[in-house]
């Protein structure tokens, strides 16, 4: 499993994105959510964003926001890709593309075979794609929840037109399974190197990442 690319998300201070950055991840993400635990402030994720070193790709993850939202966040914080968690179209993420000049990463929520379909649909316009457990019906956030999805969905379909991040429910225990089973080269976690929710701890952060490798 070598060469495998790590995306800590939902990082909230100085010493996550130190943590990630020296574990080697080679995403961070940033979160701009107001219901999440992990919501930033534009001032709060400008600061964390000059902290990381080159080479690692900062990403702001946003649900269904507005392009006034989206333009303060650009406007104000140096990113690399824009994550579009939300129940964006296809036609919302071509555009936001367009307007904006970064990449995009389009999060699609997986529970059963049927939601397979929106991963041929979205690899058309999006640069790349997580596939992410879909959240419980009553839960308010569409990622971060800690929750896996059957992961013997993905076997066997590994190559969609776009890179793709596995993502739901991952930690330190299980993602060189999940890996193995779904043939997932990039992987993304948040709850699931935390002490506590949005408080990342170092030690699983290593954890994961070593996991990978």
């Amino acid at each position: 499993m070598s060469d495998a690319s790590v995306k800590i998300c939902g990082l909230t201070a100085p010493d996550h994105v130190r943590a990630a950055a020296e574990a080697g991840a080679r995403y961070v993400g940033f979160v701009f959510f107001p219901k999440s635990p992990r919501h930033l402030t534009i001032e709060g994720a400008t600061e964390l964003a000059h902290l990381v070193p080159s080479g690692v790709a900062k990403v702001a993850l946003t649900v269904n926001a507005s392009d006034e939202e989206l333009d303060r966040i650009t406007a104000t914080v140096p990113l690399d890709m824009l994550q579009l968690h939300g129940k964006e179209s296809p036609d919302r993420v071509a555009d936001l593309r367009a307007r904006y000049g970064l990449p995009v990463m389009k999060a699609v929520g997986v529970a059963d075979a049927e939601d397979l379909a929106a991963i041929d649909l979205y690899s058309e316009v999006a640069d790349q794609l997580l596939i992410d457990a879909k959240p419980p019906r009553q839960s308010e956030l569409p990622g971060g929840n800690g929750l896996a999805f059957d992961w013997r969905l993905l076997a066997g379909r590994k190559y969609w037109r776009r890179p793709w991040m596995l993502a739901g429910g991952l930690t330190p225990d299980n993602v060189a399974e999940a890996m193995r089973m779904t043939g997932a080269r990039q992987v993304d976690v948040s709850s699931g190197v935390e002490s506590a929710p949005g408080v990342k701890d170092a030690a699983k952060i290593r954890a994961f990442i070593e996991a990978t490798q």
